[in-house]
């Protein structure tokens, strides 16, 4: 049995979709699909059952969980940056995750987790993910920090000897349309070029950076996966790695491969930030891919322009919301 927590999320419910490629439907689903539009995630899906997280962490938590237990892919968390509720995240994201691992760990079961770039705060101690940057970390939000505390947790306690985090950067793609404000530029501006012909972006705020070129670590959703799932094929790897590219790029070259897969010239509006964003808002994030390469992962990376247009043309522009 494998278990995949916010099963019908964006990430979650793609990577139950990698897993019935390739043959596998022994799955518990976990989420909370409450009255929104998640569940379409799942609907194609082949999954043993579903769990309710809190029925799911009551039965765990008690030793009611019975199942012979392959591997767990934690993406479970609130994943909003703009949550001010400290004690939500910290219970949802990070307490939730370190009695899931523990729970794992009793029983040497494959425990793949997801942290965040959102740990590196403003970038000014770089994007290394070696086990002595880690806990010197600031992120810029309490979203960054229940992930950040985890990381700590897991390294002090020795866990990531026995585990694998993966450290997202900036995933788009197909399962993402449920996540309202939280979707990606790339759908984004996909419909806001579809509405009015234009592209809205945030103005920079730092000499530095003109409008537009701030730059972020985006990677494919089918990238993301491949990496995931190369994970369960090596148990032997563990650790904490980043997940980007490694090559950093900027809003202005995403939104052109937006206009270029739709074969419509650039029109870009630069608007200003709002004020709560400001002072959290990373101007520039490269994740170090080294530490992945060097445990043996080859999976190719999509450019961005390779990644968008796949996005667009074939998912996007069908009406085709979902891998």
């Amino acid at each position: 049995m494998y278990i995949v927590t916010c099963g019908a999320g964006f990430i979650g419910s793609a990577f139950v979709s990698k897993l019935n490629s390739q043959g596998i439907d022994k799955i518990l689903l976990v989420d909370e699909l409450g009255e929104g539009e998640r569940w379409k995630n799942i609907r194609d899906l082949k999954f043993d059952d579903y769990l309710h997280k809190d029925k799911f962490r009551k039965l765990f938590m008690e030793e009611r969980l019975l199942a012979d237990v392959t591997a767990i892919i934690h993406m479970g968390a609130c994943s909003s940056t703009t949550e001010r509720n400290a004690d939500f995240m910290l219970n949802n994201n990070y307490r939730y995750t370190r009695d899931l691992a523990e729970w794992a760990l009793r029983r040497a079961v494959r425990f793949i987790y997801a942290s965040s770039a959102a740990t590196y705060g403003d970038g000014s101690q770089g994007y290394d993910d070696s086990n002595g940057l880690t806990p010197a970390l600031s992120p810029l939000n309490v979203y960054g920090y229940s992930k950040q505390l985890f990381d700590t947790w897991a390294l002090r306690a020795g866990a990531l000897e026995k585990m694998v985090g993966l450290k997202f950067f900036n995933v788009y793609g197909p399962n993402e349309y449920h996540k309202a404000d939280m979707r990606s530029v790339v759908l984004k501006s996909y419909q806001q070029i579809k509405e009015t012909g234009r592209v809205r972006l945030f103005k920079s705020y730092k000499a530095e950076f003109k409008n537009g070129e701030q730059s972020r670590d985006f990677i494919f959703i089918k990238d993301a996966l491949s990496v995931i799932w190369w994970f369960l094929e090596n148990r032997r790897v563990n650790g904490l790695f980043n997940l980007g590219t490694g090559k950093a790029r900027t809003w202005n070259d995403l939104v052109k491969g937006v206009f270029a897969a739709l074969r419509k010239k650039v029109n870009i509006d630069y608007i200003e930030m709002p004020d709560t964003l400001r002072d959290q808002y990373q101007y520039f994030t490269e994740a170090k891919m080294e530490k992945l390469r060097s445990a043996g992962c080859a999976v190719k990376f999509h450019s961005l322009e390779e990644g968008v247009k796949d996005y667009v043309s074939n998912y996007l522009e069908r009406g085709e919301l979902r891998l």
